[in-house]
């Protein structure tokens, strides 16, 4: 397998990537800002699919509507030259001071009436560009003290958002869904709809709930000390897995933002193995940062980097379920058992009221779940074959 990337592999960066100037809370930009053609061009020519953004990343905040429609006709003329894809894209509603307080979810009422009608103006270029997911991050939608937000209230008010787009694009006849990003922090205190399991459930309480799913990354769920391969799992178990970000942590601090597999790379592994087996069909989308140390050319080396590291833990993950030992490995742990359903056909819970067992022996077996980690550690790092 190649570790060349092709649009077929479905990569895709957000323009605020690679786009980052690598300003941050104590120090200046390192680098110059990047014009969204070039970002276009650069990824492309690295084999990338499509590229994403958000309405600020393409022009200006406050830009007139003719300013406007000359950032988006160089965008699309770069698209068109290169054949880059935008299947998704999203509203920034936390850079501006007016979202200080929260956009869907801002104790002031006019400030959420404008959060939701800048949302929707870039929900029509989506669509014109052809993106078929919606992501919503409500970086701002939370509270440093509990005495300044009611949590229930604004529960509520976040709802009535969602249900406001929904049926937008529904009586538009737009054929795009939206995907909710969870994070535990960062920057408010606290965030709203923290993980992935908050906001499936919460997603289950809107008046279209076809319409919303989840884009977990895998930052935000470490970051909160949780499994990422358990919450990728759980939406796609919810058939709700509607986009991924991608990149790297080192557990619990600040969302670090790392090149994909450049934190927890065993966990990198067993989520290209978990995509890979399910057949996600959506983008693999890098939603990282390139490291303030680095110029110009180091953006494009950890552009490149993030896809070939994919790639070579797909091929890794390929191997280590082909292997024998592996196989054998799993059978004595009992892997292939769980997907044995617990009642026979025709069995109800009257059938299990007394159940015979070797309570002892049971309790004695051991797993080998050892042996089968050691396996996968050494295909992941390639050795021992």
């Amino acid at each position: 397998m190649s570790l060349t990337p092709t649009p077929a592999d479905k990569f895709t960066f957000g323009l605020w990537t690679v786009g980052w100037q690598a300003k941050d809370a104590f120090g200046d930009a390192t680098r110059p800002p990047l014009d969204a053609v070039r970002a276009v061009h650069e990824l492309a020519a690295r084999g990338a699919y499509g590229i994403t953004f958000h309405d600020d990343d393409l022009f200006p905040f406050g830009s007139s509507d003719s300013e406007r429609q000359g950032h988006i006709d160089r965008f699309k003329k770069a698209l068109a030259e290169t054949g880059m894809k935008v299947p998704m894209a999203t509203t920034n509603l936390f850079t501006h001071p007016i979202f200080k307080d929260g956009a869907f979810t801002a104790n002031e009422r006019d400030i959420r009436r404008f959060a939701i009608s800048k949302v929707m103006r870039n929900i029509d270029l989506a669509v014109e560009l052809g993106a078929e997911t919606y992501v919503a991050w409500g970086g701002r939608e939370g509270a440093e003290s509990d005495a300044a937000k009611d949590g229930y209230v604004a529960l509520e008010r976040f709802r009535e958002a969602f249900n406001i787009l929904g049926q937008y694009v529904t009586d538009k006849g737009y054929k795009i869904k939206f995907a909710l990003e969870p994070k535990p922090n960062e920057p408010r205190g606290d965030i709203f709809l923290p993980t992935v399991g908050h906001a499936l459930a919460f997603i289950g309480s809107l008046d279209r709930p076809e319409l919303f799913g989840v884009n977990p990354e895998v930052g935000h769920e470490q970051m909160a000390g949780l499994n990422f391969v358990h919450g990728i799992a759980q939406a796609l178990f919810h058939k709700k897995l509607f986009h991924i970000d991608l990149n790297g942590q080192h557990g619990v601090k600040y969302d670090q933002d790392l090149v994909f597999g450049h934190g927890d790379l065993k966990s990198a592994f067993f989520l290209v193995d978990l995509l890979e087996r399910y057949n996600y069909q959506g983008p693999r989308h890098f939603d990282y940062k390139p490291v303030r140390t680095e110029d110009d050319h180091g953006v494009w080396e950890s552009a490149s980097a993030n896809m070939r590291t994919y790639l070579g833990l797909k091929q890794r993950a390929a191997e280590f379920r082909a292997d024998p030992r592996v196989q054998a490995a799993m059978k004595k742990s009992r892997i292939d058992e769980l997907e044995k359903a617990t009642l026979n056909p025709g069995e109800s819970w009257k059938d299990l009221v007394s159940v015979n067992v070797d309570v002892e022996g049971l309790g004695a077996r051991g797993y080998h779940y050892e042996a089968l980690d050691q396996l996968a550690i050494e295909h992941l790092i390639g050795f021992g074959k």
